[in-house]
């Protein structure tokens, strides 16, 4: 009752706030409403940009320039075995209810990210932590079985939420309570959703804006309109023509950086004759990536290899694979000497996203070239996700975000059991890579360890990586300050103004 109280009196001083005449709101639109709002669940595009990093936050952070700095940890301390690390937690922080933020609620909530029952898909990215010590509110161990490279980066994605959620499934994908800069107000399907700014935000003097509107707007055309009128202030993740014909609008910014994330053809190994490595090197032997990027991404990509050359570091390049030289003669040839019936018939999935369309409509020309017959399947964003957590697909076309380490991508991808290696996918090799790869901390032995990763992954793994994009966001001049992250996440309206 008192939760019910408090809630009612916080919802009527938010519309008497956001009505009056001074609040400053920034519009964001987007094309569809997001699928669920739970940080430990989500991995629709839509819902991601919308909690994190905006409701929810995590004991680090990942900056623009893909470094981790602190999040609701402002340092931590690491042993000399690297197995125990020390986070000291800010102080002050609250939930957007009201209740104090401590170190208990930073264990559960790696426990419900941990948790077999709750199946949340980032639990590979916690999977070392095997012990956690309550030091006192604002400080906790986290104790390895093993070091872990990644672990600080990884832990940029787990939101903290509440200690009364560890087992609930089902408040926080309608009702969201997080310490960020910003708070769920209301969610009015197709419609919009709207957040309010946490006014004991931790940090003095963020956000800058009375709140943020997510809008739903399903016609390109309407948001285009929408943004260069002001309407909607921002656009985040335009596609290619979308971003061409708005570079034109002199009311118009249009940011953009190298994107993490990618596009792909997934493909599942428990459905034949998908589990065979030597039809999955025929399918990326099919695929004229550059047809792909010139047909449906209008020129604004690169081919795509299992990494991003926005990881610099990591990231090899494409030409050293031999399944990228587009060769339908020697698909042919591999599918012939595997004993493959023809024509085989497979069903794509399509993410409901222009490009995706696109992509699949030129993959389905290019492999039906090479003796399938592929039909596609457009579903709505729902559907979709829950086909794709079921992998209840023979081959899927999407686009996955990317992450600052190779570890976050590939160890829940792809190691046998990872977290969202919906493809079934197990290989002895990867697994002994991918082990050696999180426990070793020298950046030569990690890159040794991931080339051979990629280059084994690129031509025989689950996923036929299509190409990087430019990640292009389109903004209204009246916004101010605002930043783009490669990894797609809108963490800059805690400082744009308008």
């Amino acid at each position: 009752m008192k939760k019910l109280i408090l809630s009612i009196f916080a919802t009527l001083m938010f519309f008497t706030h956001i009505n009056s005449a001074s609040a400053t709101n920034i519009n964001v639109a987007i094309d569809s409403s997001p699928a669920g709002l739970d940080p430990h669940l989500i991995t629709a595009f839509n819902s991601v940009i919308i909690v994190q990093n905006n409701i929810y936050e995590g004991l680090t952070h990942i900056n623009s320039d893909l470094s981790v700095g602190p999040g609701l940890a402002e340092s931590w301390d690491v042993s000399s075995d690297g197995l125990t690390y020390t986070f000291n937690l800010a102080k002050g922080v609250s939930f957007h209810d009201g209740s104090t933020m401590d170190a208990n609620d930073v264990k559960s909530s790696i426990m419900r990210v941990q948790s077999e029952d709750v199946a949340s898909p980032l639990a590979s990215r916690v999977s070392p932590i095997v012990n956690m010590n309550v030091v006192n509110s604002s400080t906790i161990e986290l104790k390895l079985n093993e070091p872990f490279a990644a672990i600080l980066s990884s832990l940029a994605g787990i939101a903290i939420v509440p200690s009364e959620y560890e087992n609930d499934i089902d408040t926080l994908q309608q009702t969201p309570i997080g310490t960020g800069p910003f708070k769920f107000e209301e969610w009015q399907p197709n419609s919009h959703i709207q957040m309010s700014k946490n006014e004991n935000y931790r940090t003095p003097g963020f956000p800058k804006v009375d709140g943020v509107r997510v809008s739903f707007v399903p016609e390109s055309a309407t948001r285009q309109v929408g943004l260069a009128n002001g309407e909607y202030d921002i656009l985040p993740g335009v596609d290619p023509a979308t971003a061409l014909q708005l570079q034109a609008n002199s009311n118009i910014d249009i940011f953009q950086t190298r994107n993490l994330s990618y596009t792909l053809l997934g493909m599942n190994t428990t459905r034949a004759p998908l589990d065979n490595a030597n039809v999955r090197k025929a399918i990326n032997l099919l695929l004229d990536r550059s047809e792909i990027i010139d047909g449906a991404l209008f020129g604004a990509a690169v081919p795509g290899g299992p990494l991003s050359p926005a990881l610099a570091t990591w990231a090899m390049n494409t030409d050293s694979f031999s399944c990228y030289s587009h060769d339908v003669d020697a698909a042919k040839k591999l599918l012939s000497d595997a004993g493959i019936s023809m024509p085989i018939k497979l069903e794509i999935l399509v993410l409901p996203r222009q490009d995706a369309k696109d992509i699949s409509q030129v993959i389905q020309q290019q492999l039906n070239a090479g003796g399938f017959e592929i039909t596609l399947a457009n579903k709505e964003i729902g559907e979709f996700v829950q086909d794709w957590r079921n992998s209840d697909f023979d081959m899927f076309v999407s686009a996955n975000g990317g992450n600052p380490d190779p570890d976050q991508y590939f160890y829940r991808t792809f190691r046998t059991g990872g977290s969202t290696n919906v493809f079934k996918y197990s290989d002895g090799e990867i697994d002994s890579l991918l082990d050696a790869g999180r426990k070793s901390t020298s950046i030569s032995e990690r890159k040794t360890i991931y080339d051979q990763v990629q280059t084994k992954l690129a031509c025989e793994g689950p996923i036929a990586h299509l190409a990087y994009g430019d990640l292009s966001t389109a903004v209204n001049k009246s916004v101010k300050g605002f930043e783009i992250y490669a990894t797609g996440r809108l963490a800059s309206l805690i400082s744009v103004t308008k």
